[in-house]
């Protein structure tokens, strides 16, 4: 089992190949009337099974609440939710204690563990144990939006170095944004999906993999909600993006970009706009000081390639002590971003919803 958060906590447990995985969420309100179709919808994006730019696995992903719901109402106790996993192929991860993949958990958690996880498709540090945070992380999104006003969107930024446009360079409009919530490839300028979807197809067919980036936007975040040193909004959702599978990085606003530029040029300058302050521009991402300003919360997140690849790679022999080669089989993403970001809105609604 592992835990984030303290005023809504979110405690998830399972393994890929487990019976069943699930979630804990303590610090609920009492009350709230949740849209199931909505968190569906979002489990659904997630899902794997649905293309052929994602891995063949198909499950259902049907949440099943045992606890703390009644009438699609919460009670404030203890929510707890399971996802029975239905198509696991196990066998074809059974030399895996002794011949760790390069670009896995396999061997750190070998030494972690004493060699007794099971890391059958990738045991508790599987993407499969997503579901249900996105499950948790809509529920957290759905009190945002109707207590706070606040929402949270995000696109497919980049795979393969092929680039979609930014949210510095769109205005957002009701239809974008419904756009981007529904789609499964969720991307601003169409032209930049065929060249991705390209570059997933040509890694697929050399039995190998590419990564990408998420672009997500916090919205409608109000000023002042933060604070400095340990308890930065970046530092919280800095944290809860990397406990996804595969993160690599993040950067918030102009991000590593501002490291080129002057301070004259990286600087928000401020105006008041129909009585409240906005600054003209965004490059801090709506956060200075671990503070929010008010603007959108803008921030990028970096995905490796997916590590599980067809192609014959070295590795060693844990029991014999002995180099040896490794040609993974299994059913595995040739990408895993066309379906991380549903992933990202939902760490995103986590962390926000244990900072206002």
């Amino acid at each position: 089992m592992s835990s984030w958060g303290d005023k809504v906590k979110i405690t998830v447990f399972g393994a890929s190949h487990a019976k069943e995985i699930g979630v804990n969420i303590d610090g609920l309100p009492k009350g709230f009337e949740l849209d199931f179709d909505r968190i569906l919808c979002e489990l659904k994006r997630r899902a794997p099974g649905n293309s052929h730019l994602a891995t063949p696995r198909k499950e259902a992903d049907f949440p099943l609440i045992l606890e703390g719901v009644e009438n699609n109402v919460t009670t404030g106790q203890t929510l707890k939710m399971v996802i029975k996993n239905t198509n696991q192929h196990s066998k074809d991860y059974s030399s895996l204690k002794v011949c760790p993949r390069p670009g896995h958990a396999d061997y750190t958690a070998f030494v972690k563990y004493n060699g007794e996880l099971d890391m059958s498709g990738g045991g508790p540090f599987s993407g499969r144990m997503m579901a249900p945070v996105v499950f948790a992380g809509e529920i957290c999104r759905q009190i945002l939006n109707k207590e706070y006003g606040i929402d949270i969107v995000s696109h497919i930024a980049q795979i393969g170095g092929e680039n979609d446009k930014s949210f510095a360079d769109v205005s957002l409009t009701q239809n974008l944004y419904k756009k981007l919530k529904n789609d499964s490839f969720p991307v601003i300028d169409e032209n930049a999906k065929e060249k991705m979807v390209k570059k997933i197809e040509d890694a697929k067919s050399d039995k190998d993999s590419v990564g990408g980036i998420v672009e997500c936007s916090i919205l409608n975040m109000p000023a002042g909600v933060g604070g400095a040193i340990f308890d930065g909004v970046e530092s919280a959702i800095a944290s809860a993006m990397f406990s996804i599978p595969a993160c690599k990085g993040i950067e918030f606003g102009l991000g590593f970009e501002s490291a080129k530029i002057r301070g004259s040029q990286n600087n928000d300058e401020f105006m008041f706009e129909n009585g409240k302050v906005v600054t003209k521009t965004n490059n801090c991402g709506g956060i200075l000081g671990g503070i929010t300003n008010g603007m959108p919360i803008n921030f990028k997140v970096a995905f490796k390639p997916t590590p599980s690849i067809s192609k014959v790679q070295n590795t060693v022999n844990l029991q014999t002590k002995e180099n040896t080669t490794i040609e993974i089989v299994g059913r595995h993403d040739p990408c895993i971003v066309t379906r991380v970001s549903p992933i990202v809105d939902a760490m995103a609604a986590i962390a926000i919803i244990n900072l206002i």
